[in-house]
């Protein structure tokens, strides 16, 4: 399903203003002009289909009642899964990694290993070195070559859970794995890690004072001359941003510093699993485990990018419901669908000339030069 245009007219100011006198002499005093404040400037995203450098599309893997952190006995070898993280894997994925190693490392002895080499199986081998335990990364793929590589990495988890099927402990979960990696980012924010703080500019349903709320740091509603955006309600929060491609590379080198193994290999059966050498095996095999763990809940949901040429002035964010347009270094993200249930990972045409357009009619809009 493509995100949906919004086509509403700008948003104009108050009355008329008044208009000037003509000359005048004596003692008559030239009546005040009342011009309307004009909207805070921003730069503005040059949309165009002919500036689009590339075109994506990833599977999400998706599970209505929530994400899997869950031990159990294969054989000799416990078993620890991590998986089925939807559209937030990468603002999840400190917290759900930090579930999944504590419930896996208490009482082991010995080395670790780690199925998948996305988000969550590097950040799950690297809390497994920070523990004190040798880790060897067992994977079909590397960086870049990873579902998470093409994640929009903005840290604010979406698009993970069923509100009428997930539970209330696991949203308690959720909510614990999430604010884990907030802090998890924060401490790693800048360049090395390809992590930056950006304001993104919303829209709110809440009318009245916005409480406070740590996913919405700095949040505040704007008036029609505090932007540029030919919307109502809306309001900005600063939140950070992942170049996700950096900041996987930059963890694999750090997870090989440390000594970590890596082999490329792909499991068909859980009895293969089971043959590894590891007595402990944590399962980051994302959408992969469907088949290979047999999980009939865990489908796939497909997200299609359309990347601009970089703009390096452009240092806000947006999600609208026109869609959502993250700047980063290799490229100008906008988005995006969420096609539940495709199978097909490759970027299809008319889906991306209509992500281009909806963002192209949010900037004809624009409100100021």
């Amino acid at each position: 399903m493509l995100w949906q245009t919004n086509r509403r007219g700008l948003v104009t100011g108050g009355g008329a203003a008044l208009l000037l006198g003509g000359c005048t002499t004596g003692a008559t005093t030239r009546p005040i002009v009342a011009r309307p404040t004009p909207p805070m400037c921003l730069p503005k995203v040059q949309v165009d289909a002919n500036r689009v450098i590339r075109t994506v599309a990833g599977l999400r893997p998706f599970r209505p009642s929530g994400f899997v952190v869950r031990a159990e006995a294969l054989g000799d070898t416990r078993l620890v899964h991590n998986y089925g993280h939807g559209g937030g894997g990468i603002s999840l994925s400190w917290g759900s990694s930090r579930l999944a190693t504590s419930l896996g490392l208490p009482g082991h002895s010995g080395p670790v290993a780690v199925i998948g080499a996305g988000i969550m199986g590097l950040t799950t081998a690297r809390l497994v070195q920070e523990a004190g335990y040798p880790v060897t990364i067992y994977t079909a793929a590397l960086p870049p070559q990873t579902t998470s590589n093409i994640a929009g990495g903005q840290i604010f988890p979406t698009g993970y859970f069923d509100d009428d099927v997930a539970t209330a402990e696991f949203r308690a979960q959720a909510d614990a794995a999430a604010d884990y990696s907030r802090r998890r980012f924060q401490i790693m924010a800048g360049d090395d890690y390809g992590i930056r703080w950006l304001p993104t500019y919303d829209q709110t349903r809440r009318t009245g004072p916005l409480p406070p709320d740590p996913r919405f740091p700095g949040r505040v509603r704007l008036g029609p001359d505090e932007h540029p955006f030919a919307l109502d309600n809306v309001v900005r929060y600063e939140t950070m941003y992942v170049e996700t491609g950096h900041f996987l590379e930059r963890l694999l080198r750090d997870i090989r510093l440390a000594g970590g193994k890596v082999e490329l290999r792909s499991f068909n059966t859980p009895s293969e699993v089971a043959a590894l050498p590891e007595r402990l095996v944590f399962n980051c095999t994302g959408l992969g485990a469907a088949k290979l763990f047999g999980d009939p809940e865990l489908v796939p949901v497909r997200g299609q990018l359309a990347v601009l040429i970089p703009q390096p002035e452009i240092r806000y964010a947006y999600a609208f419901p026109a869609g959502y347009m993250f700047p980063r270094g290799d490229g100008i993200l906008l988005g995006g669908t969420y096609e539940r249930g495709v199978y097909l990972a490759e970027p299809q045409p008319h889906d991306i000339a209509a992500i281009v357009e909806s963002h192209r009619s949010l900037m004809a809009g624009w409100r100021c030069a």
